[in-house]
């Protein structure tokens, strides 16, 4: 709920969420409970045939019952922050998503975008590219270029849509894997099929394309197709380029190898637009920020331009200085994490061998280790090192060669990191299948249901869920688990910036506060070092023969693992938020001087 100093002048509107209203199936307790539909005033109209239910945003007075009444929780009824109404950019229908405001992309600058999911970003993309028109509200009479233009006088927007028809825009999707839906054929012939600039050579070797030349697109990876999408669209000729989160399914090299490939894209001609939610990835990408807040699947507003380190920390502290606009009621801080170590002492510790797997070609070695209670180690490298087959192998899923060594056998929760639900329950269904116990436990509930707003998915079908809503059933189902050891495989794929910020959150306090250990397997760098309490750094050659050293500790591991990256770390001195320094800068030049890639002060 947004929070704005006054309320004169504010907008209210009605949100129908056309997924949850079900009026067949339910006795049309919205329409029968109005108060003015009760004195004859046609504010909500509805029948058993209609699809879903429509609300006069000009006649309600926001009296709420009918929110109240709705047993699909289907309606929403929303304060806008004052003077908003003028500012609408699009809307999609009536009693639907409303986008107020568009950032403005510059020539030669990254203009980078941050907001949580639902939120608009893809809707500003969309405009942007040329692929929808704004209508500026009025969906029902949508305006025509010249009046859209008009709208958008003494801004930069109105340059940069009057030479629309110029500007050619091409955008690499947010779903990589639905790449193999529509492109067929081998990687090689593709890459020259569109290499219009001549850089083929160049991106193959910046993206480390070289063993996937041969190969068909149809049985590449995630993380390999999302490498041939950045890389295709390095090597077309465009004015705008736009990357909807270019990291996912990258391991940190391969996104330190693509921020580096997407700025290289940079002239004085050129507009650049990135949505990230690493936070490290957008900071070391992009030129300056747009923040976009409000309402998930209701409104979203685009906040003005910040400087980039401006712009995230405004994200995170949840407030908007420049137009006095709270978005989020809590503060999304980096210092909990160390402020919990002192909450605990360990009781326990346990250890496991040096031992070697071998899976095909592939052979991993594993140092001896040591770990404790209330802590989580987390497992750094690249894609292809092992990680996940570390992970089995505590498990009990995976054994060593020499069939003399053997692994602690303990009680394991284990989350992995690919989740393909087939079956027919619901969430609800599911939970209580797997965790009952857990399910109707108040202190998890409070722990990590709500938090995780599990709440909100409990009625609909496991196989209907989009990646983020499956991601925290998955996380909700391994934390139900009881164990003694819980291996989490990439908690962050397919979440937002807040979201990730708050499984971090909870997975540190459940861990510390359960006397459990956790062994977490994490690309992203704010998030690795806001769990990690130790780290598995793996070195060697991914897909052929790797090393998982034994634990160590955070400063150091991370230091060792940065070096070989080429890269340096320092803290935002706001909220201790790790940021990464712009290569050769005056602050990078110095920490590599001194041997200090991860700073810590």
């Amino acid at each position: 709920m947004l929070h704005t100093k006054g309320d004169d002048n504010r907008t209210r509107i009605t949100i129908v969420d056309a997924e949850k209203c079900k009026p067949k199936r339910c006795s049309l307790e919205c329409k029968k409970s109005c108060p003015l539909v009760r004195t004859g005033t046609r504010c909500i109209e509805v029948t058993k045939e209609d699809k879903t239910v429509w609300v006069s945003e000009t006649l309600c007075i926001g009296c709420g019952i009918c929110q109240k009444k709705c047993p699909f929780k289907a309606l929403q009824i929303l304060n806008l922050p004052r003077d908003m109404d003028k500012y609408t950019v699009h809307r999609y229908g009536p009693n639907s998503f409303k986008l107020h405001r568009l950032p403005i992309p510059r020539p030669g600058e990254v203009l980078g975008l941050i907001g949580i999911n639902g939120i608009g970003k893809s809707t500003v993309l969309n405009i942007l590219s040329g692929k929808m028109k704004p209508n500026l509200g009025r969906f029902d009479l949508p305006p025509e270029w010249p009046e859209i233009i008009q709208y958008f006088r003494g801004s930069e927007l109105q340059g940069y849509f009057t030479q629309r028809d110029k500007l050619k825009a091409i955008v690499k999707m947010q779903f990589v894997n639905n790449i193999t839906k529509f492109v067929h054929g081998i990687v090689k012939d593709i890459i020259a099929a569109k290499d219009e600039r001549h850089k083929a050579d160049e991106v193959i070797s910046l993206l480390h394309l070289d063993n996937l030349l041969d190969k068909n697109v149809a049985i590449l990876s995630g993380g390999e197709l999302q490498r041939l999408a950045i890389a295709i669209l390095y090597i077309q000729e465009a004015d705008v380029y736009i990357f909807d989160e270019p990291s996912s399914y990258l391991d940190v090299k391969e996104r330190v190898a693509a921020v580096r490939l997407i700025r290289r894209l940079l002239a004085p001609n050129k507009y650049v637009i990135v949505v990230e939610h690493d936070l490290a990835v957008l900071d070391y990408l992009s030129d300056y920020i747009c923040v976009l807040y409000g309402e998930p699947g209701a409104y979203g507003i685009v906040s003005a331009p910040f400087g980039v380190r401006e712009g995230i920390n405004v994200f995170i502290e949840g407030k908007v200085p420049t137009e006095n606009v709270r978005f989020r009621d809590t503060c999304l801080t980096f210092r909990d994490a160390n402020e919990l170590q002192d909450e605990y002492s360990s009781s326990w510790e346990r250890t496991y061998p040096a031992m070697t797997c071998t899976l095909g070609s592939f052979v991993l070695h594993v140092g001896p280790g040591m770990y404790n209670d209330s802590q989580i180690i987390v497992l750094l490298g690249e894609n292809g090192t092992g990680k996940t087959t570390f992970i089995r192998m505590l498990a009990g899923l995976l054994h060593a060669d020499d069939k003399t060594v053997k692994v602690p056998v303990l009680n394991v929760s284990y989350k992995p990191q690919c989740i393909n639900p087939t079956t027919d329950n619901t969430v609800r269904q599911h939970l209580l299948l797997k965790m009952p116990q857990a399910f109707s436990d108040p202190q998890f509930i409070t722990d990590v249901i709500k938090p995780l707003q599990i709440e909100k998915l409990l009625d609909q079908q496991l196989k209907t869920l989009s990646g983020g809503e499956i991601q925290r059933v998955a996380i909700t189902l391994c934390l139900g688990k009881p164990a003694d050891i819980y291996l989490i495989d990439e908690p962050s794929a397919y979440l937002d910036s807040e979201q990730r910020m708050i499984v971090a959150k909870l997975l540190k306090h459940f861990i510390v506060h359960s006397k459990r250990t956790a062994f977490v397997v994490e690309h992203d760098l704010c998030m690795a070092t806001y769990l990690a309490d130790r780290v598995i750094i793996y070195s060697g050659i991914p897909g052929k023969e790797c090393t998982a050293h034994s634990p160590d500790a955070v400063a150091r591991g991370l230091d060792s693992f940065l070096r070989t990256l080429e890269i340096t770390f320092r803290h935002d001195p706001t909220n201790d938020r790790p940021r990464i320094n712009k290569m050769d800068s005056i602050k990078d030049k110095e920490q590599k001087a001194a041997g200090r890639y991860f700073f810590t002060e």
